[in-house]
């Protein structure tokens, strides 16, 4: 990847929908050139998609949670595996530390997302969870 390659993801990221033109013009190459980028970056995989975005009043409408869980050693796949089948879970990351995975939830209310850490809590082989209400997005670079 080379520095305009970076260059071009760092203006996608803040707005993937910029006219190919506009991309041009910032990056001081050709729109030809952009669209050759673009091409390449999406069929190598380093740009995977697209997404929507919510507004912050949009996003709030709703509760998000960060869920930490401490998962029996043998029993990671097995966990992660029953997880991926929640809807209201946006993502789930293996990290080091203290707890073995991290999930990002989404409902529609505090009684769900009471339920839903419940569930989470149930699922065979989870150990312990701790959970973090979403209060306001201070930086969002996704």
């Amino acid at each position: 990847m080379t520095p305009k390659d970076r260059d071009l993801l760092a203006l996608l990221r803040l707005n993937a929908r910029e006219p190919v033109s506009s991309l041009a013009r910032k990056l001081g190459v050709s729109r030809s050139t952009v669209q050759d980028r673009i091409r390449r970056l999406e069929d190598s995989g380093v740009i995977a998609g697209y997404a929507v975005s919510l507004g912050e009043d949009k996003a709030a409408q709703g509760v998000r949670a960060l869920v930490t869980i401490s998962v029996e050693p043998s029993r990671s796949a097995e966990v992660v595996s029953s997880l991926k089948h929640v809807s209201a879970l946006d993502a789930i990351h293996s990290v080091s530390g203290k707890f073995d995975l991290v999930a990002v939830a989404r409902t529609a209310s505090p009684a769900e997302m009471d339920t839903l850490l419940d569930s989470v809590g149930r699922v065979p082989g989870v150990v312990r969870t701790e959970s973090a209400i979403i209060l306001s997005t201070k930086l969002d670079r996704r």
